[in-house]
């Protein structure tokens, strides 16, 4: 792969000027056009139409009701202006067209009646409606305007239709021989797009349909093509700062894997080769383990780990609460030999004695393994030889943290782990600058869930049902999505839940109240005793979607499920099905929606988090995937990601194919691309 280019073009980019060089945009309608996001000519230009009217002519007969329509013809009576409310007014007048005389009606455009006379030829577009023979005008055409396409742009108060439409044909004029392709002539020629200039004039002043559908897909692929040209470019140059080569001993490695109490599956051997290759490279690994709920994570994260160990490193595992801390120190301690490889615990609820020697331990080398929460990135916690750094469940760390942990231990190689699965739109748009392991296979053993939709007057069969599990020793959730009562929406809440249960179950079951109002530690002490079995039932609000093992919880049952995305009923749905015993979900909604009915059918039809997470970003859109809009897909201004995934990952794949070519910033037909990234780059990241 080439090397980060040597130097960029330093020549400003006319589309970089700003949009108060074109004339007519004063102090007034500069402010206007930024509400509008449109900062420079670039900007403008690419304010692309929302949609476009066919102002071809028809006649009546071909025309359906509602539809938008250009009627050519006479002016078969005078037009009569009446007024009403308000400076209201009303124009009407009849036009024959053909043998058809139709009615119609202006409002608000009184200046019209000047311009109609009878017997006069004109072309009307307006909405017809088909039983009564009416046209309600939208505007009167000029010739020239007849049989064209007619971009309609996301405008505002301040900045209408055609001060838009005047701006950007003035910009067009001015600067159309600075519209220089971005996209390399190969890459144009072997997806047949469209040069810069014709797709701007084809998005803007279409002749036709098609040559505006060609233009628009040229604009995606570009959009995209830029996007993954800058993503690729972050992706190499963090690949080329220094790392740590993490020279691991490969026959002890593998005679551990041999040691194991079971064998791994074909993905998991997979991603480890995929891992420990990349820490074997003196390059910096940053790459993201993303695997389904009880794939095996744990597993790869612990071999990643004890490669470093045999290497002389230490690693650090980072996680995002207290408890799950604690069940990850509690596994790899018996995971790994304690003789062998030193693992320790380091919380906020560490004590003060226990801390000061935990960070003496670590400083010189004793301690082989941290794990902890955000006690990990403080500013005391000096490693000896940290190689590898693990954050699980990535998503609920920020930029800033993840960096800083980078920070403590001189630029170690980084594994980021999420059991959210991603579906492959999100994962080259969101972490494409990162390399991506997938485990997509459960482990043998594994038990199925068995998932059901009901409605809601069913409750009392499954709490039943739940009763008679608990009987043969079993635990249950039950999830709902408010902590208490609301009048906006007619939802199960935590509280009534948790207390009618109670009434229910106790003396005999005890019942647990989890939710998002409790403190870490009220949390931590609630999971701590469910997992001991001293409340057989838990009533939990969504803060139990990723969290703690409990094997002997078979039973999950989710009130008024259709609150939920698809993402969020699958994590929730995976707290189950980790023991030897029969596992349950029941999904308890009575949707109102097409859109609701098809998320619970999704559900029961398959157990894979992959597809679902691919059907949630259909269903759901792109911005709110991980349940948080911060966490979701880049913004596109024209294409979209999820519909247009195919020529996303084409345009991967050619940011790719340039950035391996040698000195490929030095070729003649990437240096309009090189100049455009040179200055637009510390939009993403400083460049230079």
């Amino acid at each position: 792969m080439a090397e980060k280019p040597k130097k960029m073009g330093t020549e400003p980019i006319p589309l970089e000027n700003p949009v108060e060089v074109l004339s007519g945009v004063g102090e007034k309608r500069l402010l206007g056009l930024h509400h509008l996001s449109i900062f420079t000519i670039d900007d403008l230009l690419m304010n692309f139409p929302l949609r476009y009217s066919d102002l071809a002519t028809k006649l009546p007969s071909e025309t359906d009701d509602g539809e938008k329509v250009t009627f050519k013809g006479i002016v078969s009576s005078a037009p009569v202006l009446s007024r009403f409310g308000y400076k209201k007014t009303r124009l009407n007048f009849r036009i024959l067209v053909e043998h058809d005389n139709i009615a119609v009606t202006f409002f608000n455009q009184p200046w019209l009646q000047k311009k109609l006379a009878v017997e006069q030829e004109v072309a009307v577009y307006g909405t017809y409606e088909k039983n009564k023979q009416t046209l309600s005008g939208i505007k009167i055409l000029l010739p020239n305007q007849i049989d064209e396409m007619e971009a309609v742009y996301p405008a505002s108060k301040e900045i209408q239709q055609r001060t838009l439409k005047s701006l950007i044909e003035q910009a067009l004029g001015k600067y159309q021989d600075d519209l220089v392709d971005l996209i390399p002539e190969s890459i144009r020629a072997q997806y047949k797009l469209l040069t810069r200039k014709a797709m701007f004039f084809g998005v803007h002043f279409p002749q036709s349909l098609i040559e505006a559908q060609n233009a628009r897909r040229t604009a995606s692929f570009e959009e995209f093509f830029i996007f993954q040209m800058r993503m690729q470019l972050l992706k190499l140059m963090d690949q080329n700062h220094q790392g740590r080569a993490v020279s691991f001993d490969n026959p002890r490695l593998k005679a551990f894997i041999q040691t194991l109490p079971f064998e791994l599956t074909d993905a998991q051997k997979k991603v480890v080769n995929e891992i420990v290759a990349d820490m074997r490279r003196p390059k910096h690994m940053n790459r993201l383990l993303q695997g389904d709920v009880g794939s095996g994570k744990t597993v790869v994260a612990a071999l990643a780990i004890y490669a470093a160990f045999t290497a002389g490193m230490q690693a650090a595992l980072m996680a995002p609460t207290e408890i799950l801390a604690q069940q990850h120190a509690k596994t790899l301690g018996e995971f790994f030999d304690p003789a062998e490889v030193r693992v320790e615990l380091l919380t906020g609820s560490t004590k003060a004695a226990a801390r000061r020697q935990i960070l003496a331990d670590l400083a010189d080398g004793s301690i082989d393994l941290l794990i902890g929460t955000h006690a990990l990135i403080q500013d005391d916690i000096v490693f000896h030889n940290l190689g590898l750094a693990i954050i699980d469940e990535q998503h609920r760390f920020g930029v800033k943290q993840r960096a800083k942990l980078r920070e403590i231990g001189m630029n170690p190689d980084i594994l980021a782990m999420t059991a959210t699965p991603i579906p492959r739109t999100l994962a080259i748009t969101s972490y494409g600058e990162m390399d991506i392991s997938v485990i997509n296979q459960l482990p043998k053993g594994r038990q199925p869930i068995q998932t059901r939709w009901l409605r809601g007057n069913a409750l009392e069969q499954v709490v039943k049902f739940i009763l008679q599990q608990l009987e043969i020793g079993a635990q249950s959730y039950v999830v709902t999505p408010l902590i208490e009562e609301s009048e906006a929406l007619d939802v199960q809440n935590a509280h009534a839940v948790y207390e009618e249960l109670q009434k229910y179950f106790m003396p005999q079951y005890q019942v647990g109240l989890l939710h998002g109002r409790m403190n870490n530690q009220e949390k931590d002490a609630v999971m701590s005793q469910f997992k001991a079995n001293q409340f057989q039932v838990l009533v939990a609000t969504t803060v139990i979607e990723v969290g703690v093992d409990v094997p002997n919880a078979s039973v999950m049952l989710i009130l008024d499920a259709d609150r939920f995305g698809l993402a969020q009923l699958h994590q929730l749905r995976g707290r189950v099905g980790r023991g030897s015993r029969a596992s349950y979900a029941f999904l308890m909604a009575d949707p109102k929606t097409q859109f609701g009915i098809e998320r619970m059918e999704a559900m029961t039809a398959t157990t894979d988090g992959f597809v679902l997470a691919q059907k949630d970003l259909e269903l759901r859109g792109s911005g709110d995937v991980l349940g948080r809009r911060q966490s979701g897909m880049p913004e596109f201004k024209v294409g979209d990601p999820v519909k247009d995934l195919l020529m996303m990952e084409a345009a991967q794949q050619s940011a790719m194919q340039v950035l391996d070519t040698p000195n490929w910033d030095q070729l003649p037909e990437n240096k309009a691309l090189v100049q455009y990234l040179s200055e637009t780059m510390d939009r993403y990241r400083n460049f230079d």
